[in-house]
């Protein structure tokens, strides 16, 4: 039986595998295992990532969506003080005052 190495370890080793230009020989024996367990771990690690980038979860679109919200609330404030704004600097340029 195979022993187990932490999740931590094969997080790492992914990551090293990713962000390098080597090849899954190289960084599997720069860390000491077998090609083809690194093989498996970047199967499992991309099906996983599918999974959760595929759909955003209730909790993440409503928390997003009260953010917008929040923001359209924030710039139609803004846009009607520019609007005031404006009117009151065009009246105060009127020829006669």
């Amino acid at each position: 039986m195979p022993k187990a190495f932490p999740k931590e370890f094969r997080e790492d080793v992914i990551r090293v595998y990713k962000d390098s230009d080597s090849s899954v020989a190289q960084v599997a024996k720069d860390f000491g295992i077998s090609p083809s367990c690194l093989k498996r771990w970047l199967t499992i690690d991309e099906r996983n990532s599918s999974r959760s980038s595929g759909r955003m979860s209730p909790t993440t679109e409503s928390d997003a969506l009260r953010e917008a919200n929040k923001r359209i609330k924030l710039l139609e404030q803004e846009n009607e003080v520019l609007r005031r704004a404006a009117a009151y600097l065009s009246q105060a340029n009127l020829p006669g005052k």
